[in-house]
């Protein structure tokens, strides 16, 4: 990817902002954005009423869909921002699956393998954006976006996932430029200097924005 144009990835744990934080900043540095597959996913519902069956589906869903994303962020001649990478993918969420007795270790086996064929063709982003936030916090946000098949969701669940991600972007640090953003008392519409910092941070790790 050339340098006139950049590739930032927002990530972190189910409803901490990714979503909006992606629109906004698209918006305001004219870039393209590319969103996770969430409404329209066929196997969303089916995982929370029973993961141990339904997680491998869910995780090559959710693999192919952002592969696809990713390939044509980098065939795009427009710098872009994803909402969640692929790299979470396996990192956080089959790992955890696995970890928690979800996935077999025959599927956890085929989906890493799968994974690394994958990602071994794409380019690392310029930047990885990690918002973070409390379980408690995370919890509130579910409930004000109203989605059915989030009700299920337990704080276990979500706390487990807030772990991994701390484990995996200190490993990420050694291999890509991080920044790390508390957002527990972070509104992105009303705390306004604290969002211009966060654009003066990233005109940092791409300088030609």
């Amino acid at each position: 990817m050339s340098k006139d144009k950049y590739f930032i990835g927002i990530a972190g744990n189910i409803g901490v902002g990714k979503t909006t934080m992606t629109k906004k900043l698209a918006k305001d540095l004219g870039w393209e954005a590319y969103f996770e597959s969430v409404i329209d996913n066929p196997y969303l519902e089916d995982f929370y009423a029973d993961m141990a069956r339904w997680s491998f589906n869910l995780q090559v869903y959710f693999l192919s869909h952002r592969y696809k994303s990713h390939k044509k962020m980098t065939a795009s001649p427009n710098s872009s921002i994803q909402d969640r990478t692929i790299y979470e993918d396996v990192e956080i969420f089959a790992r955890n699956l696995y970890k928690m007795g979800n996935m077999s270790e025959r599927d956890w086996k085929n989906y890493k393998e799968l994974f690394g064929i994958m990602v071994d063709e794409l380019q690392d982003p310029d930047l990885i954006i990690y918002l973070k936030a409390s379980v408690d916090t995370l919890l509130t946000r579910i409930g004000k976006r109203s989605r059915d098949f989030e009700k299920k969701v337990d704080p276990e669940y979500l706390y487990r996932l807030n772990i991994s991600y701390d484990n995996w972007i200190k490993r990420e640090k050694e291999r890509n430029p991080v920044l790390i953003i508390d957002t527990d008392d972070f509104n992105i519409f009303e705390d306004k200097e604290d969002y211009y910092e966060i654009i003066e941070k990233i005109r940092g790790y791409c300088p030609k924005i």
